[in-house]
């Protein structure tokens, strides 16, 4: 691995206690895990992640700590290496009291790993235990965009996932080391073939337990599950603003100059929207409440942009324009546009 200051890694002092360094790890791993980040920074999280493990693999041991603090960065082959006959293997206690349990696990580490992960923390065999029952659950993020939102039924998708590491079982540790199969993360990357029905209710950011779809167990074992969390993205159609949507809505010329209904879709359903006479363009007409649901009960709001597009004319109707430029018609003005020298 490439040489870094550990001390700095962990923001702590030179001389800093065991206490002061597993509280100091237990802050950072929180802030740091992957699964506690957005997919877009999950890569840079992971490798902080690892980055704070690695350093706390060594400092949190009495004899690698010593050989560090003496020989820096060549502290692996330190000429006075004796094996510790001392274990440092985190007990069940000492790992719920470093990452917030008083009786009890965190709610955090049992969302990402589940209950067994305490029973099987500390065991030193290279397969846990809890592989060999049910088979564990997988995490991954589809991003669905609007249109095919919108239109639900059923659908394949290829999905990103990661799993529990089956070296670690999740923990990040193996014995009193950091896991050299996921440095210390404790997920690896996988990824899932699905086919989903898409919920009418849909909505960015909620998470649906797809039962059975997970790693398969050993010994007989159930399948685990795989909790799919949805992320609306933006399309050629429509722009997702939070729990808003906007989208550009065509009107002929006609339509905007002398008004006229024009039927829109909406997460909310189709909804009938009247173009008012002598309408611009750009004009944002808002829909309240027609938006997706925002998760609290409430729904965001859609946005129609008015856009001015002339449609396949018939001979008529192209005469009909050929007489107004000869009549000397007004033009459009703003934006880019300037006159020409003449």
């Amino acid at each position: 691995m490439e040489f870094q200051d550990y001390y700095a890694v962990l923001d702590v002092a030179r001389d800093a206690s065991a206490d002061d360094i597993k509280k100091t790890y237990r802050k950072l791993a929180l802030k740091w895990h992957p699964d506690r980040h957005p997919e877009a920074g999950r890569a840079d999280a992971e490798a902080q992640f690892k980055r704070i493990s690695e350093a706390y693999e060594v400092l949190s041991d009495p004899d690698k700590r010593s050989r560090y603090d003496r020989f820096g960065e060549n502290w692996k082959q330190g000429d006075e290496f004796r094996p510790s006959d001392q274990k440092q293997q985190m007990s069940p206690e000492e790992f719920e009291a470093m990452f917030g349990g008083s009786g009890g696990f965190s709610d955090f580490f049992r969302s990402a790993f589940g209950d067994d992960l305490r029973r099987d923390f500390g065991g030193r065999n290279s397969q846990h235990r809890r592989y060999r029952h049910r088979g564990s659950d997988v995490r991954g993020e589809l991003a669905l965009p609007v249109s095919v939102a919108l239109a639900g039924g059923r659908s394949r998708f290829e999905v990103p996932a990661t799993k529990a590491c089956a070296r670690c079982g999740g923990v990040g540790f193996v014995g009193e080391h950091v896991c050299p199969a996921c440095a210390g993360v404790g997920r690896v990357h996988d990824r899932r073939v699905i086919d989903l029905n898409i919920p009418s209710s849909v909505r960015d950011g909620m998470t649906m337990r797809l039962a059975g779809l997970g790693e398969a167990g050993e010994e007989g074992g159930e399948k685990g599950d795989l909790y799919l969390s949805i992320r609306l993205v933006s399309d050629d159609v429509y722009r997702v603003v939070g729990a808003d949507l906007e989208s550009d809505l065509p009107v002929a010329p006609w339509e905007a100059q002398f008004g006229a209904k024009i039927g829109v879709r909406t997460p909310g359903g189709s909804v009938a929207l009247n173009i008012a006479p002598a309408s611009k363009a750009g004009t944002r007409l808002r829909l309240r409440g027609k938006g997706f649901d925002d998760g609290h009960g409430g729904r965001g709001d859609f946005y129609a942009v008015l856009r001015l597009e002339l449609p396949e004319l018939n001979e008529q109707q192209a005469e009909h324009l050929r007489e107004m430029a000869a009549a000397g018609t007004t033009v459009p003005r703003g934006g880019a546009r300037e006159e020409l020298a003449k």
